[in-house]
């Protein structure tokens, strides 16, 4: 099976590292208890305190990634979402647990009046991130400062979500973090880019808005989430990899 598609998931970063992490750590266990579409509050109510439940002390690394599915809402409110998201890295830093937080790019390449608000927004959300991380001595993953990340060929098509080569790409950046092996290439740029016709651009764009657009708009109208009916992969702790469904 492919390296993109195992155990019958899709492998994002945080499967990737804990592959190294169950080289160098005997008895490891890996839980993923990450929803995509979930904003802070409904993070803080459903995965927090499931997370803390499983948490030994500091040799539980709890990786924390939660707001910019709020920052990029119409009604977002940043004297709520911050310190619901401070609050809950406040809770899990007291489990006892090392704590890895991270940034969001506040710059992805794009203009216009919503990409600049959505910098303004992410720089405020950054520095709350960076203050909290810092309160509680968590260890913290700024894209901001890899130029690397900057290129959106490592974003899916729906232009939110990272692809698999985003992901290897995250992965390696973490590894090296946490201090364990990683590939040093990660930083390389990509090839230049091929040219693409108007036309191309102009059929890609009106694919991505009646795909992913248009579905955005209408969920929100309805007070629905891309996460809604969707179940975390791993809640309870298991032993990694998973030789055995190979």
């Amino acid at each position: 099976m492919s390296d993109e598609k195992k155990y019958g998931q899709y492998r994002g970063w945080a499967d990737r590292v804990a592959d190294v992490m169950s080289n160098h750590y005997s008895d490891f266990t890996y839980a993923n208890l990450a929803i995509r579409g979930k904003l802070v509050r409904q993070v803080v109510e459903g995965q927090i305190d499931a997370a803390i439940a499983q948490v030994t002390g500091p040799e539980t690394l709890v990786s924390f990634h939660a707001g910019a599915n709020d920052v990029i809402r119409p009604k977002y409110n940043s004297e709520i979402v911050l310190p619901l998201y401070a609050d809950a890295v406040r809770r899990l830093a007291a489990s006892g647990a090392t704590i890895l937080l991270f940034t969001v790019l506040e710059r992805t390449g794009n203009t216009g009046r919503a990409a600049k608000m959505w910098e303004q927004r992410f720089r405020e959300f950054n520095r709350n991130v960076r203050a909290v991380g810092t309160e509680v001595g968590a260890i913290i993953a700024d894209a901001n400062e890899e130029v690397a990340f900057s290129d959106r060929r490592f974003l899916a098509f729906d232009r939110l979500h990272l692809n698999k080569m985003g992901h290897d790409r995250v992965a390696q950046a973490v590894l090296e973090i946490l201090g364990l092996p990683f590939d040093a290439t990660w930083r390389d740029p990509l090839p230049p880019a091929k040219a693409e016709s108007k036309a191309l651009r102009t059929f890609v764009t009106m694919m991505w808005f009646i795909t992913f657009a248009l579905p955005w708009m209408w969920r929100r109208a309805r007070g629905k989430s891309s996460g809604d009916g969707r179940s975390c992969k791993y809640p309870i702790a298991i032993h990694w990899p998973l030789s055995h469904l190979d």
